[in-house]
């Protein structure tokens, strides 16, 4: 059944008005993604490789780094939680968040493990070539998992709402999501969890968890074909999960959702698809600031498809601004 009549213009403009006042914790994986930009005209002499010729770098923040990108574009104020090394890659991964306008105060130095980085080689017409990644994913333990708990319990006490990005790479422990649930649940603020499967039991308590497609179909031992499949998968994960709610995010077919007041499905609004690169961080970003605006899980699985709409139709990962996604409802009008 669905949980709710399509949302209005005039309640997605009343929710989106909201965001700018709105404070997102983001603690996850943070990355450096690093493109070496270059021409190739040629195959190398000592193996059969391009040579590329090597024309400007460029610097964006991944991982946890991006769905905070994406809450910021969206009006939200933005603090980041994770790990990162005592490196060169540090100090540029800093300046981009800086630039970006989002706060680096929660970020635990490591020096035992490398800043997260993935190296691209991308040829002038956005061909890639190679990509080299320097990370340790060992799981966070120690002085260092305490730090990263207390770093996050300080920016929750004044954060309207929390999202856990989770890549794997070491910053999202059992004891960081349990901390982070307990302080959440206390002050009433949702907890929103981009999941990695084998993680799966250190949900527990969170307020809506949005695995992908593959994920539910991995967590769950089922394929995921049609809305029945997907219903069923739900519930599975949900149990499993032990969190309260679920968004299964279909690529760029359909959204699925399901908690205790019901379930629904939203089909896919995008009008052509390019590229679904970073779609899921655009859906946990506007899903979170949907829920802390006061919008029902119904109201913010919408937007959230919505701006998953427009992101799907661009090149590599995107934002989308509170603008555009007010556009994307039938009936808007921007002089209001």
């Amino acid at each position: 059944m669905t949980l709710s009549p399509t949302l209005s213009p005039e309640r997605a403009r009343a929710l989106v008005s909201r965001f700018h006042s709105i404070s997102v914790l983001v603690a996850g994986d943070l990355m450096l993604d690093h493109f070496v930009f270059g021409r190739v005209s040629r195959i190398s002499p000592e193996a059969p490789v391009p040579v590329v010729e090597h024309d400007h770098d460029e610097y964006r923040v991944g991982g946890a780094g991006n769905v905070a990108h994406n809450a910021r574009a969206l009006g939200g104020r933005v603090e980041l939680v994770g790990l990162i090394g005592h490196d060169a890659q540090a100090g540029r991964l800093r300046g981009e968040l800086m630039t970006g306008g989002m706060g680096a105060e929660g970020l635990v130095v490591d020096p035992a493990r490398p800043t997260t980085t993935k190296q691209r080689i991308v040829t002038t017409r956005n061909q890639q070539v190679a990509r080299v990644d320097f990370e340790d994913d060992t799981e966070a333990a120690g002085d260092v998992e305490r730090a990263l708990v207390e770093r996050a319990l300080r920016v929750l006490a004044h954060a309207d709402v929390v999202v856990v990005s989770d890549y794997l790479k070491g910053s999202v422990t059992r004891r960081l999501v349990a901390a982070v649930v307990a302080a959440a649940k206390a002050r009433n603020v949702p907890v929103l969890v981009d999941p990695k499967i084998p993680h799966i039991d250190y949900y527990a308590g969170a307020t809506v968890v949005t695995p992908n497609h593959h994920e539910a179909e991995t967590a769950t031992h089922m394929r995921i074909r049609n809305d029945v499949d997907a219903r069923k998968a739900a519930k599975i994960f949900l149990d499993r999960a032990g969190c309260q709610g679920v968004l299964i995010t279909r690529g760029e077919h359909v959204m699925s959702m399901l908690n205790p007041a019901g379930e629904a499905h939203y089909p896919a609004v995008a009008r052509e698809v390019a590229d679904v690169t970073g779609a899921g961080d655009t859906v946990i970003a506007a899903l979170a600031l949907g829920m802390a605006a006061g919008a029902s899980l119904a109201e913010a699985a919408q937007l959230a498809n919505h701006a998953a709409g427009i992101v799907v139709g661009r090149f590599g990962p995107a934002t989308v601004s509170p603008a555009e996604l007010l556009e994307a409802f039938p009936e808007h009008s921007t002089r209001a």
